[in-house]
Order: structure tokens, then C-alpha cells, then sequence
């Protein structure tokens, strides 16, 4: 027997496909959502190569018609949804004056109103149901930003505060909104799908150098990272099947860390020991670039 209908946005890789194959492997009737539907014969391998079945579907984070329709398909299919998972989004790495308008926009589409189309999309019927789970995979990013990556931080950041209100919104239903915030993972997102701006790596740009050595430090907590989609999959899992689940589940030690010391230490203290040795690590490794000594590498 089925454990309910779930769908999964984002399902062509990483770690969308990871967890929709998780929970397809917990019992679950799920439905994996991709943008290309040439993406689809590479989901049903994957699902094959670990024995178990899931169904694909088209869905379109930047046309909010696209995710009416498909929910609504879903729903006359499967009879209704017991959970969403947002997790469809796009990144954005480039310093904010080396971004283009359209790109900002293009991201916020996809991980914002992308977002909250597919979940206006689904509420109705989890509330005509009684019964229902809105999971948001987020990010550390969240929760504290990073050198490069402040336009994809800003779209993380509105996530946590929609899922926030939407908690509140939706409780006396008997609906649940869940955030999963995973540290740095290793995927897609840093190779095929690392999302460049256009003019990230533009020579003639101020913060060339520093954002050549920010990836760098990246590349190298990434490779770090013990943290794995099939952590963040079981978050998941954990969230759709808690009988009282949190707003928010923090995965991998050095992302729980992190928001630990950001919130019991001081504010100055943390900017200097977090913020601070991030951008030493990244002067260091840009000596010649404006903005701290050439010589140490300290912050200005």
C-alpha cells in the first residue's frame, strides 16, 4: 500500500531525484517533477538502478500556469497530495554589481514565485483534505549569506520567511510548512548547474579576483563536505512522517555549527570570527585585489 502522493519539484538531479527516489523507496507514491521532459529517461534509470517505480511529470517553476496544471493533475490522478516538496530552484553565483537584471529576476521566478506557485497551487486541496505537508528545501543560506552568492542567499532568505508565515497561516487546517536547510552537499550545483552570472568571471570586473578566490575556498569546502543528498532525503522523510515534525531541520554538523553560533553569539563577535575569516581566506588567496592589505590579507 501507498504511505500517501507526494510531489517533488526539481527531480531531474541532485537533490530532488535523490529524494523523490528516497521516498519512492519508503512507499510513497510519488511524483517527480522536471523542467525538460528530456530529463525524463535519465529519472526512470536512476529509479530502475535502485528497484524502485515514481512517476514523472512537466513542471515549469517560471510559468505559474504550468504548476496549476500539473498539480491539478495530480490530484485527479492520485485522488490528492499528502506532501510538496519544494525543492525546484536554479542558483546564481556572481557578486551583485556583476549581475544583470534579468538574471536576477530569472532566479527569483524559479526559487521564489516558482515556489509559491506551486504551493497556492496544492493548498486547496490539502485543505479540502484536512491534511497535508509543505516541505521547502532552503538552505543554510538561508539563514547566513555568503561572498558571491548574495542574490541566490536573498531568494533563500525569502523562503525561510514565507515558510514561516505559512506555518502560522496554515496550521488551524491541520497543514504543516517545513524547512530543510542542508550545509554545503556536493552536487549538480557545483558542476553542470553551478549557475554562473554572465559577467562572474569578466576580467574588467572590481571583484574579479576576489570572486575567482571565493570559489576556490567553495570548491574546497564542497569537497570537504561529508554531508550527502541521501542526508537531506532522509530529512525529508523525517519531516513527513513526524507526528508533531519542526519548522526547521538543520542537516550536516557544520551547517548545524553555523546557525548555532549565529545564534548565541554576539553579533559583532560573529561577523568577526565568521564573516571575518571568510574573507582573510579569500584575501589571502587574492592579495592583489582592493579591499584589505595585499600583504596579510586582513579585512579593511
Amino acid at each position: 500500500m501507498s504511505a500517501g502522493t507526494v510531489v517533488v519539484t526539481g527531480s531531474a538531479s541532485g537533490l530532488g531525484l535523490q529524494t523523490a527516489l528516497h521516498l519512492a523507496g519508503r512507499r510513497f507514491d510519488v511524483y517527480a517533477t522536471v523542467r525538460d521532459l528530456d530529463s525524463v529517461p535519465a529519472v526512470k534509470d536512476a529509479a530502475a538502478a535502485r528497484g524502485v517505480s515514481l512517476k514523472t511529470r512537466r513542471l515549469d517553476l517560471a510559468d505559474p500556469d504550468s504548476a496549476r496544471e500539473t498539480i491539478d493533475s495530480v490530484v485527479s490522478e492520485a485522488g490528492g497530495i499528502l506532501a510538496l516538496v519544494n525543492n525546484g530552484g536554479i542558483g546564481m553565483r556572481g557578486c551583485l554589481e556583476d549581475t544583470t537584471d534579468a538574471e536576477v529576476r530569472r532566479v527569483f521566478e524559479a526559487n521564489v514565485f516558482g515556489t509559491i506557485a506551486v504551493t497556492k497551487a496544492v493548498l486547496p486541496h490539502m485543505r479540502a483534505a484536512g491534511r497535508g505537508r509543505i516541505i521547502t528545501i532552503s538552505s543554510v543560506g538561508g539563514r547566513i549569506s555568503s561572498f558571491g552568492v548574495s542574490v541566490y542567499c536573498a531568494t533563500k532568505f525569502a523562503e525561510e520567511g514565507l515558510t514561516e508565515g505559512l506555518a502560522l497561516e496554515i496550521a488551524p487546517f491541520g497543514l504543516h510548512a517545513v524547512l530543510i536547510e542542508p550545509g554545503i552537499i556536493k552536487t549538480t550545483r557545483w558542476s553542470t548547474n553551478r549557475g554562473l552570472a554572465e559577467s562572474a568571471l569578466d576580467p574588467d570586473s572590481a571583484y574579479h579576483d576576489l570572486f575567482r578566490a571565493s570559489e576556490v575556498v567553495s570548491d574546497g569546502v564542497v569537497n570537504r563536505s561529508k554531508t550527502t543528498a541521501s542526508d537531506v532525503a532522509e530529512a525529508v522523510y523525517r519531516a513527513m512522517t513526524d507526528p508533531k515534525p519542526k519548522l526547521r531541520y538543520v542537516v550536516g554538523r557544520p551547517a548545524s555549527a553555523a546557525i548555532l553560533l549565529r545564534r548565541y553569539l554576539p553579533e559583532r563577535l560573529f561577523e568577526k570570527l565568521y564573516f571575518g575569516g571568510l574573507m582573510r581566506k579569500i584575501q589571502g588567496k587574492a592579495p592583489a585585489t582592493l579591499g584589505g592589505d595585499p600583504e596579510s590579507g586582513r579585512v579593511s
